[in-house]
C-alpha cells in the first residue's frame, strides 16, 4: 500500500528517499559516488517498456549499473528471471537488497565495472538490461564494447533506457548502424509516473 514515503509502480513496492529505512542506509553507506543513491526515472521507462515487450520467462538476466536494482527486481518478479545485478559501487547493494526483500524476490549482486564483464561471463545470460548507465562521456566506449561482447556471446536481448543524454545517443546511433534490426525509439510513460526516455533494444 503506497504511503507518503513509498509508492507502488509496475507491481513493485518502492521506498522514497525519505523512508526511514532508506535514511538509515544512507547514514551507514554514505553518498554513492556513481549516482546510485536514488531511484532514477529511466527505471520507470525500462519497466514500462518491458511490460509492453516482455522478456522470456525464466531468463537469466544481467542488469548493468543497477543502483537500487529495480530492473532486476522487476524481471525477477514478473518474468521469474534469475537476475544478477552489477554495479561498480558496492554501497548501492544494501538498497537493492532492501527492495528485493520488500518485493519478495532474490537478486544476486556483483561489484564490477563494464570492463570487468567478459564475453565468457555474458555467454551465461539470456538478456542484458540497464537504465541510465551512460551518463558520462567516458562510459560510452566501455558500455559499447560490453554490448559488442554481448552480441558476440549471442545474448538474446539487450534493452537499455536513458533520459536522452548525449553519450547514450551517440552510442545508440553507432549501434543502430552496426545492428540494423535494433529498435531505438523514444518512450513515454503515462501518469502517474510521467517519465520519458529513450529505449535501445537489440
Amino acid at each position: 500500500m503506497p504511503t507518503s514515503n513509498s509508492t507502488e509502480a509496475f507491481g513493485l513496492h518502492i521506498l522514497s528517499s525519505q523512508h526511514k529505512d532508506i535514511r538509515r542506509l544512507r547514514k551507514t553507506q554514505g553518498i554513492a559516488p556513481l549516482h546510485g543513491n536514488k531511484l532514477w526515472k529511466s527505471s520507470y521507462v525500462l519497466m514500462d517498456y518491458l511490460q509492453e515487450f516482455p522478456l522470456e520467462k525464466n531468463s537469466r538476466i544481467l542488469e548493468l549499473g543497477c543502483g537500487w536494482g529495480l530492473g532486476s527486481i522487476f524481471c525477477a518478479k514478473h518474468f521469474a528471471a534469475d537476475a544478477v545485478a552489477l554495479d561498480a559501487d558496492e554501497s548501492v547493494f544494501p538498497f537493492l537488497e532492501l527492495h528485493a526483500e520488500l518485493n519478495k524476490v532474490a537478486v544476486n549482486t556483483f561489484c564490477g565495472r563494464f570492463e570487468d564483464v567478459s564475453e565468457a561471463d555474458l555467454s551465461g545470460f539470456d538478456a542484458v538490461i540497464g537504465a541510465d548507465i551512460c551518463f558520462w562521456d567516458e562510459l560510452q566506449q566501455p558500455l559499447a564494447q560490453l554490448i559488442e561482447r554481448a552480441l558476440a556471446a549471442d545474448v538474446g536481448r539487450i534493452v537499455l533506457s536513458d533520459p536522452g543524454r548525449p553519450p547514450f545517443r551517440a552510442m545508440a546511433e553507432q549501434l543502430c548502424e552496426r545492428v540494423p534490426e535494433t529498435t531505438y525509439t523514444d518512450w513515454d510513460v503515462p501518469e502517474p509516473h510521467n517519465a520519458w526516455g529513450l529505449i535501445l533494444d537489440l
